[in-house]
């Protein structure tokens, strides 16, 4: 039976994504483990908000080995991904990840919850705050709650939307992963919300796009060798 992420640690709640094609043609006669491990590393190679990461877990001193720390399994439900702190281990749901974009956010998702895990003493398994604000953090800087995907939730227009985008993806997360009531999800997220929104480290800014997480990449290696010469 497949390990069901969140289980012992934390999971992103994240739906399939129908936005988005199914992969080429002959992605069709792979089997799901191999399309799995073929989306993984393109993305660790190309996708710049988790390059960025990448590097930061390096810098922490909690580098990311792709055969040690990913784990593509059938998960149950519609479960996307999720990270175990139990183990360091970012499971991917390979029957539930259908194309690259989907990966793309699911493995940057999950990268932010697992440098929270290497530079914070987050208490994942009793304090529910603390996972609040490690599942703001996600909403708020691995895109999930980008124009284009909120475009295609048929979400958008409103004032202050990715404040509340994040906040509700927040709200989900810990509903996902954790018994508790909607009620207190909610007092959770609301009690920490200013501080772990306003906090984007790695990133330095909210990365809207790829654009904008190219620029923090660049801006982080910058800064990373500025410290250094001084």
């Amino acid at each position: 039976m497949a390990r069901a992420p969140g289980a012992a640690g934390q999971a992103s709640p994240e739906q399939l994504a129908p936005e988005q094609p199914q992969q080429g043609f002959l992605a069709r006669f792979l089997a799901d483990d191999q399309k799995c491990q073929l989306m993984l590393l393109k993305t660790l190679q190309t996708n710049p908000y988790v390059k960025l990461l990448l590097d930061a877990m390096k810098r922490s001193g909690c580098a990311v080995n792709r055969e040690r720390h990913f784990s593509c399994e059938d998960c149950n439900g519609n479960v996307s991904g999720g990270f175990d702190a139990s183990v360091s281990q970012i499971v991917l749901c390979q029957n539930n990840i259908r194309n690259q974009a989907h990966m793309n956010r699911v493995v940057t998702h999950e990268l932010i919850h697992t440098f929270d895990h290497c530079r914070a003493h987050v208490d994942w398994f009793t304090n529910v705050r603390h996972l609040a604000c490690s599942e703001i953090r996600a909403a708020n800087l691995s895109g999930d709650c980008s124009l284009v995907n909120e475009i295609f939730r048929l979400r958008f227009g409103l004032k202050q939307h990715h404040q509340t985008c994040v906040r509700d993806r927040a709200i989900l997360s810990i509903l996902a992963v954790r018994n508790v009531s909607k009620e207190v999800a909610e007092k959770a997220v609301d009690e920490v919300f200013e501080s772990c929104f306003n906090d984007h480290e790695p990133f330095g800014r909210i990365p809207h796009n790829k654009t904008y997480a190219k620029y923090a990449h660049r801006d982080f290696q910058n800064r990373h060798r500025y410290y250094s010469n001084i």
